[in-house]
């Protein structure tokens, strides 16, 4: 590769899809720190561009082959960091065709233009919700593969093009599957704000902030302790430092990998609205409803590899430290209301 290819001013240019929405502005800020030049692509139909603060920012579609190629061959990026998608489960069921229209053909146009860019470094944002639902097992790597809904299905698809392509072209790339990514940087600079927000911490900061309708529950009669689905959160800024280790595993020469990255704990959804009152000292409204389709009881992570292989391990792996930066970003002037 050209020395000179994906140098800025600073240090290592970096192109970060989905720049603009809740992981991909926690990343970009983390590179800036480092020393990088994040180059935001995004569409905006997710994200904000108040967010995009810490380095260049390309309006674009990932399914437009063209002004990829526009971007990659202007910005020469080192490597790609794949975060945009449409990530919304129920959604996903009501039209599945829109979530492989943007989550896979999107990224088959990013690898075409990639390659065409001579880009080889990709690491990619996948999902637990790949994996079958095994309730009461902590799921990792070596699992069987479900999916448990459309969203997964189409994230599925999207990690065995990139493989394939790989194995095609000698694309070097890293795939993360998140659990629940919650929390806020620390600095309340940015933060989680979706439109409609369908996670559940900043869903119950809000409730009990008294904006919007109360908190529903979505199924109280699953196999779990007090009936609420169980799962495992792990802290964006935790998740962000995952894919800089990686960046730095392919730089370094090292080949494909596969990692989850999760906390290693499950909360019910009434201990995480628990969590919340605790911190905020006000209560949370809610309404007990029906399961959703896609949801499962349990899903847990098993993250040993991305420990033994990246020297990956939460620094905010506790429930209330994810609050606290959420509220923060919640409660502060930068937050959307």
């Amino acid at each position: 590769m050209d020395g000179k290819r994906g140098r800025g001013s600073l240090g290592a240019t970096v192109m970060v899809t989905g720049g603009a929405g809740y992981i991909g502005s926690h990343a970009c800020k983390a590179l800036a720190a480092l020393g990088h030049v994040p180059v935001s692509f995004d569409n905006y139909s997710t994200g904000w561009r108040e967010a995009v603060k810490y380095g260049p920012a390309e309006e674009g579609d990932l399914r437009d082959g063209a002004r990829l190629a526009e971007v990659l061959a202007r910005h020469r990026p080192r490597a790609v960091l794949h975060f945009a998608a449409l990530s919304d489960i129920a959604e996903a069921g009501r039209d599945p065709a829109r979530y492989w229209d943007t989550n896979v053909v999107g990224t088959l146009r990013l690898l075409e233009a990639m390659a065409a860019a001579g880009t080889g470094q990709l690491v990619f944002s996948s999902t637990c919700a790949v994996y079958e639902a095994h309730d009461g097992r902590v799921l990792d790597e070596t699992c069987p593969l479900g999916p448990l809904n459309a969203y997964g299905a189409s994230k599925r698809a999207a990690e065995d093009l990139i493989r394939d392509t790989a194995a095609a072209s000698g694309l070097r790339h890293v795939i993360f599957r998140y659990f629940n990514v919650a929390g806020a940087d620390p600095s309340a600079e940015i933060g989680e704000c979706h439109r409609p927000e369908t996670h559940l911490v900043p869903r119950a900061l809000a409730a009990a902030a008294g904006q919007g309708a109360g908190l529903r529950i979505n199924g109280t009669d699953y196999p779990t302790p007090d009936g609420t689905c169980l799962r495992d959160y792990v802290h964006v800024c935790d998740v962000v430092a995952a894919h800089l280790l990686a960046l730095d595993h392919l730089q370094r020469g090292g080949g494909p990998e596969l990692f989850n990255l999760g906390s290693g704990h499950g909360h019910s959804v009434r201990e995480v609205i628990a969590a919340v009152e605790a911190a905020t000292g006000r209560s949370v409204p809610v309404e007990e409803g029906p399961r959703r389709p896609g949801d499962c009881a349990a899903l847990v992570s098993g993250s040993a590899r991305a420990a033994e292989a990246l020297g990956w391990t939460p620094r905010h792996a506790a429930l209330e430290d994810m609050i606290a930066t959420a509220r923060a970003w919640h409660e502060g002037p930068g937050y959307r209301r």
